[in-house]
């Protein structure tokens, strides 16, 4: 399994469109491009971090084929709504411990 964080800086008055935008994304990806998921966790009022779950790093960083036109729609939405979108980390899974 193959994991990614990422952080977001978003623009205060912007933070509904961003979750909405994120959500919508996130979708898109689960269903049309083999992601496993991801959660989204608010750090403070403007700083939210995401992680994502995907089957393996080369499904992650394939050249997204399977979208459809409103995914750049989210993605400007996204976009738009943030002062800094980073990937800080890409992972590759050693032990998984979390119980489900």
């Amino acid at each position: 399994m193959f994991s990614v964080i990422y952080s977001f800086e978003v623009k205060p008055d912007c933070v509904e469109t961003f979750i909405t935008a994120w959500k919508k994304m996130t979708v898109l990806l689960y269903t049309r491009e083999g992601s496993m998921g991801s959660r989204l966790h608010k750090v403070n009022n403007t700083k939210y971090v995401a992680y994502a779950q995907w089957p393996d790093k080369e499904t992650w960083s394939k050249e997204k084929v399977n979208l459809p036109k409103s995914a750049i729609e989210y993605h400007r939405a996204m976009s738009e709504s943030c002062i800094e979108i980073k990937t800080d980390y890409a992972m590759e899974m050693i032990e998984d411990l979390i119980q489900k």
